[in-house]
């Protein structure tokens, strides 16, 4: 990476990189800057938009590496992970206060960001040693049948900004565990922390070829050459994580060339707290769902949906909460509990829900649209006018308003009364969506109806919807996704086919089902007559 200390800010370099593609490092395109949200004026990075040229140089670069690191030994690919767990371990502090400037994650959160590659890491390192099939029995005599886990080739990617290493790392870990290359276009938002996770990859010995990335943007751009590249039949493997819009689109381009994506989508998630709930941990729990990351999560919580009994008591304790929220610059004050928008667009996009929720007639509890000196906050620390900062915001809504059935990607959550389980359940169910979702709740009962009759693909009880562990399965249902598992095992069956081998040691033809040497049933005893009965 080259920098350029004449461009240095109080925040750091600017960085200058490139396009990285089979081992060499491209300048092809225009450029673009990546600026600290918290304060624009300081440039973070420099890079080069890819035309489909270069995002077609890419694909041809996977597929070259494809045939060496397809034949590297399982165990061998795994103890590259190893050494990557190792190289994240020792740089983690310079990734977190790197994303903290890059993308204005807090810093507690970009740590986490950060350990969450680190445990998918030394999880799928292991993994290299359990790449399983399974000898299967045949029919036959003479003959062995047994199954081999294969790498499907080239995989692109797209990956968003809002965890800008914790998010890849599920991605690119299990495809080049599994003996795939990826062309991997990471989010405009973090193009440096995308640069420099690739070449952390390279320190931990992958060959060149084996991950190339591409910058740029989404529509005309090389996001979207990269899925085009799909009907060129270039890619074997499409990952996207982002909006259900796009995904809808990738897939219909991968459905009609017969690829399996992966789509990891958004979230609209229900929080419900009932009667019997702890409130004190209910009210902490559905606080840090709804304004982590300023809200900028698929499964930060859309809706928190109260029991009649305890609403107006949880109102008030929650409100207490939110007013007290601190929000700034992450990187000059470490006690703030979320920073900026990403980008100018989705402060904008959040910004238009104040006029669905007029239109609608939802109250407004807290919020006053976006920070600045003229409309202040009262717990701001840094320059609200030097970057894109929106108040915590909440609002008392009904079923079926627009704000309870669409995403919106801010810090802005609605509180919905319900009166018991029965109503909660299809309030809870009541949007398209089916990521995340949680319960407080003490009984038994309650909790076990919550997580059976819930459209989610995840459910935490006593817990937030928001969170994830390098080992279980990360995913949706309806408008959340098309059903791919993302962490744990379950993601190898989305970089992997199946191959059944048929191994004849007879040395002749047998035809099964035909040839087969089924045993015939005897005559039966009429066992009612001999007993009389």
């Amino acid at each position: 990476m080259r920098t350029e200390p004449a461009k240095r800010s109080k925040y750091g370099n600017t960085f200058s990189g490139g396009h990285l593609i089979g081992g060499e490092e491209v300048f092809a395109g225009p450029e673009f800057t990546s600026r600290n949200p918290s304060d624009l004026e300081d440039v973070v990075g420099v890079f080069p938009e890819a035309d489909k040229a270069t995002v077609r140089q890419a694909a041809l670069a996977a597929r070259e590496a494809f045939e060496a690191w397809s034949r590297t030994p399982a165990p061998v690919r795994g103890a590259v992970l190893a050494n990557l767990a190792r190289i994240l371990e020792r740089e983690k502090e310079t990734l977190a206060r790197l994303m903290t400037r890059e993308v204005g994650k807090s810093l507690k959160e970009a740590r986490g960001d950060v350990q969450e590659a680190i445990d998918t890491a030394i999880f799928f390192a292991s993994e290299g040693r359990r790449l399983y099939g399974q000898t299967v029995p045949s029919e036959m005599r003479n003959k062995e049948l047994y199954t081999f886990r294969r790498p499907l080739g080239v995989v692109g990617m797209i990956t968003a900004g809002n965890f800008p290493i914790a998010v890849p790392s599920w991605k690119l870990i299990p495809a080049v565990l599994t003996g795939n290359t990826v062309v991997w276009k990471p989010s405009e938002d973090a193009p440096v922390l995308s640069y420099v996770f690739a070449k952390l990859f390279e320190e931990a010995g992958l060959p060149p070829g084996v991950i190339n990335v591409v910058f740029g943007f989404g529509k005309d751009s090389a996001g979207q050459y990269l899925v085009e590249l799909m009907d060129e039949g270039l890619l074997n493997k499409f990952a996207f994580t982002g909006s259900t819009a796009v995904g809808r689109w990738i897939g219909e381009v991968a459905g009609r060339n017969l690829i399996r994506a992966t789509l990891e989508l958004g979230g609209k998630n229900p929080l419900v707290v009932m009667r019997d709930a702890d409130l004190d941990n209910a009210v902490e729990g559905a606080f840090f769902s709804a304004f982590a990351t300023g809200g900028q999560r698929c499964t930060s919580a859309g809706n928190i949906i109260v029991d009649a009994p305890i609403y107006e008591e949880f109102k008030r304790r929650f409100l207490e909460r939110v007013e007290a929220t601190v929000v700034g610059n992450p990187v000059l004050y470490e006690d703030v509990h979320y920073g900026p928008f990403f980008n100018e667009r989705f402060l904008n996009r959040w910004l238009e829900h104040y006029d669905w929720a007029a239109k609608d007639g939802a109250t407004l509890l807290v919020g006053q649209r976006r920070i600045t000196s003229d409309n202040p906050y009262p717990h701001f620390r840094g320059d609200p006018d030097a970057g894109w900062f929106g108040w915590p915001t909440v609002w008392e809504a009904r079923p079926g308003m627009r704000q309870t059935q669409e995403e919106i990607f801010g810090p802005t959550v609605n509180l919905i009364r319900v009166d018991g389980i029965d109503e909660a359940i299809q309030v809870a169910n009541d949007h398209p969506y089916g990521l995340s979702s949680a319960i407080y709740t003490n009984n038994r009962m309650w909790a076990y109806r919550f997580k059976t009759e819930i459209k989610a693909g995840m459910t935490n009880i006593n817990n937030t919807t928001v969170g994830a562990e390098a080992h279980m399965p990360f995913g949706g249902v309806r408008a959340s996704g098309n059903g791919g598992r993302e962490s744990g095992v379950w993601v190898i069956e989305e970089y992997t086919y199946w191959q059944a081998v048929n191994d004849e040691f007879s040395g002749k033809l047998q035809l099964a089902q035909m040839d087969t040497e089924y045993t015939r049933p005897k005559e039966g005893v009429n066992w009612r007559e001999v007993l009389g009965l």
